[in-house]
């Protein structure tokens, strides 16, 4: 019965013995944003509808740049902004060492300094991806301060939350974290130390729908704001715009794929916002058929490495 959401997904993580982790997270996270589709499907209801109801009339995105020259930051940024967006996202930082040098600080400085130029008053994220380490994240949160960043995510990675923990305490710049973090046990130990005030569980692999719910309630109870992470496809987005219109504590969506050539209606965004879909279930129809035509396309995890040879963190 495929609407018996809540225990299909308990009897998924814990009949097994190993629990947690990328790999069953991420499938479980699949088959349950499929649940919640074909229940929403088969009683006519948008799957907000059936959370509670929308909280808010739209939902919030930001747009995303890239580069590495100050220059190239400037104008993807204004690009951004001219696109309709009011906040956009970018990884200003390098391969880092522990303790790094004085050129480090003025080049992350220059670039966030010409996003700020680009995009103007406009909400600025900053995603250090986990590449930086307690001395510099800290060092680089103090020469930023008076751009005045949106947050910072992944400061530091995600395993030590004493580490995250101590970057929040020095800085007024709101921390973010969670893309790499599975289910209400990989965020309980973050949110109950208070160590960060922007969580961003992946919907595709924190448990889907049903879990982030839960992950967000506990966030609630602290004060955190919930910004699903989504780098991801169309089905990943739809169930993440579903989950923003129904949570109180959301913030902002990220957003990659919308859908061109895999949906039949794609996903659209005006004005960095996107309207509450009425179709029922995740309110998008996969078409299958050119799915199915598409070519595999291979990815590797990019590689990262310091001047003198060792491994960096990517």
């Amino acid at each position: 019965d495929p609407t018996r959401i809540e225990h299909l997904w308990q009897s998924m993580y814990r009949c097994g013995f190993y629990r947690g982790g990328p790999v069953l997270m991420s499938a479980l996270s699949g088959v349950d944003m499929a649940l919640w589709d074909i229940f929403g499907k088969s009683v006519g209801l948008p799957v907000h509808r059936m959370l509670g109801g929308p909280c808010r009339d739209e939902v919030r995105v930001y747009g995303g740049c890239g580069g590495s020259e100050p220059a190239e930051i400037r104008e993807q940024a204004a690009a951004c902004v001219s696109r309709g967006f009011d906040a956009l996202k970018f990884c200003p930082v390098d391969a880092t060492e522990i303790v790094d040098g004085l050129d480090v600080l003025k080049r992350v400085e220059a670039r966030v300094a010409a996003a700020r130029e680009g995009a103007g008053d406009a909400d600025i994220g900053l995603d250090f991806h986990g590449r930086i380490a307690p001395p510099m994240a800290i060092a680089l949160a103090d020469v930023l301060t008076p751009l005045r960043p949106f947050f910072i995510e992944e400061p530091v990675q995600c395993e030590n939350v004493d580490a995250l923990l101590e970057v929040k305490r020095s800085t007024t710049i709101p921390i973010a974290t969670g893309e790499r973090l599975y289910g209400r046990f990989g965020f309980r130990e973050v949110i109950e130390k208070d160590a960060a005030a922007l969580l961003q569980p992946d919907l595709a692999h924190a448990g889907g729908i049903s879990e982030v719910r839960k992950i967000a309630a506990m966030a609630e109870t602290h004060y955190m704001a919930v910004a699903p992470h989504c780098p991801l496809g169309p089905v990943a987005l739809a169930a993440c715009i579903q989950f923003a219109l129904a949570t109180p504590n959301f913030l902002i969506q990220e957003h990659g794929n919308l859908g061109e050539g895999y949906l039949k209606r794609p996903i659209e965004v005006s004005n960095g916002r996107l309207s509450i879909p009425d179709a029922p279930g995740l309110g998008i129809e996969v078409d299958e058929q050119v799915v199915r035509a598409m070519p595999w396309q291979d990815w590797d995890t990019p590689r990262l490495f310091h001047a003198d040879g060792s491994v960096a963190d990517w």
